[in-house]
């Protein structure tokens, strides 16, 4: 193991970034994932985030009563 390092040199170390999603389970039709998964292929966009997107859009337009 080389302990002579020049520290100076080394690279400052990046902070963590922002946790902003949490990682859940959830069951979802089989035909509502494959759409997904299709319009995934088609737009080049990971078919997750075009859940996310969709969640987050019918949220903004008519949020659902608490």
């Amino acid at each position: 193991m080389n302990t002579n390092l020049d520290l100076p040199t080394l690279a400052p170390r990046s902070a963590r970034p922002v946790k902003r999603k949490t990682r859940i389970t959830i069951y979802l039709d089989d035909e509502v994932l494959s759409q997904f998964r299709s319009l995934s292929e088609k737009s080049g966009q990971g078919y997750q985030t075009l859940i996310n997107a969709a969640l987050r859009a019918r949220l903004h337009s008519d949020p659902m009563p608490a």
